[in-house]
């Protein structure tokens, strides 16, 4: 058997853009089914040593709706009207928000967990990414029972253009994805970015309308009109509920800095990462 070697070179891959992408697309189609075997074993190893399983997708809607709701019943905090009853508004606004979360920490997460296959093994990288947008949505799909229940339950209005709001919950996600793509080659050589990311979420949650109707007029209304999960989360829940869309503008403004910042991120993902595996491996 012949022996393969790699033969490094200085030439930079953006020297020729065109074979880059076509290459970065094959790479795309041959993680497929190494993708579906790291999602399966993630999924089964998320589920296996809790207690409680898949009850943890419900638990953190629930509880934050509990507490919100009587904390605006003490008066304690001042909500505002919502276009739905307040528990499910808040029940439903969490549950995409954790999606969002967890496909911001999926990448740096996969990245993190696959060094040493990384420093041996040469495999398309895109396949840590794939498994973990299969895992979001598996967990969103657990997440739609709560959600389908709930509407039940508050007798929630559903419109027409509720068969849109995946194509909104999509854009949500692969936002997520490009801060998540954007971070990993950096978690990679840091743990410092898995720790900053759990508070920097926590802070992110409150400039993002989940418990609360996005704010009209003063500073903190335009804090919030400026984040860009804004209109993506707040499309999804107007187009499974009302159907009147109060965030057109940003939401196209948002999706094409997702879609545009998604292909950005992943051709420096592909480049930042040999020198960060490089590093690691050092």
């Amino acid at each position: 058997m012949r022996p393969e070697y790699i033969i490094y070179t200085p030439q930079s891959e953006l020297r020729h853009p065109k074979r880059m992408f076509r290459q970065m697309w094959r790479d795309l189609l041959a993680a497929r089914s190494l993708a579906w075997r790291l999602m399966i074993r993630d999924i089964s190893a998320q589920y296996r040593q809790s207690f409680l399983g898949i009850a943890w997708a419900f638990i953190p809607p629930i509880a934050m709706a509990v507490g919100f709701t009587l904390a605006g019943n003490a008066r304690a905090i001042s909500i505002g009207e919502t276009d739905i009853p307040y528990p499910a508004y808040v029940m439903f606004s969490t549950a995409l928000w954790q999606t969002f979360v967890e496909s911001l920490q999926g990448p740096v997460q996969a990245s993190t967990d696959a060094k040493p296959m990384l420093a041996r093994v040469k495999f398309p990288r895109e396949a840590l990414i794939l498994a973990k947008l299969g895992e979001v949505g598996f967990n969103f799909g657990i997440k739609m029972i709560l959600i389908c229940a709930l509407f039940l339950i508050f007798r929630v209005p559903v419109s027409w253009t509720i068969i849109l709001a995946p194509v909104a919950l999509i854009h949500l996600i692969l936002l997520g994805t490009f801060f998540g793509i954007l971070l990993a080659p950096l978690g990679l050589l840091y743990k410092d970015v898995s720790k900053g990311l759990t508070m920097l979420t926590g802070l992110w949650l409150f400039i993002t309308p989940v418990v609360y109707p996005v704010p009209n007029e003063g500073t903190f209304a335009t804090i919030v009109k400026l984040n860009p999960v804004t209109p993506l989360l707040v499309t999804t829940r107007e187009l499974a509920t009302t159907g009147i869309l109060s965030q057109q503008t940003g939401f196209w403004v948002a999706s094409l800095f997702t879609l545009l910042g998604l292909v950005v991120t992943w051709v420096g993902f592909r480049i930042a990462l040999p020198f960060a595996i490089e590093r690691v491996s050092s």
